[in-house]
């Protein structure tokens, strides 16, 4: 490995909106995340759904009311 060029690798801190702090190696100092392996719905079973801005609400209002027709066929 040619000298100088490369970041320094040191012990940082990952901390999640959760709470959960987990401490690693890395080339950056603090990390913040949204989501980890103690709060990830994968990892728990246990699953969440994140809406964000009532998107799901307004998905579901728009599309309440129509039903879905089938496929013309081309034939």
């Amino acid at each position: 490995m040619k000298k100088g060029i490369h970041p320094e690798y040191k012990e940082t801190t990952v901390t999640c909106v959760c709470g959960n702090v987990i401490r690693t190696g890395s080339t950056r100092a603090d990390i913040k995340v949204e989501i980890c392996s103690k709060c990830h719905p994968f990892m728990t079973g246990k699953q969440k759904m994140m809406d964000t801005a009532g998107r799901v609400e307004k998905f579901k209002q728009k599309y309440a009311g129509q039903k879905s027709e089938p496929a013309k066929s081309g034939k």
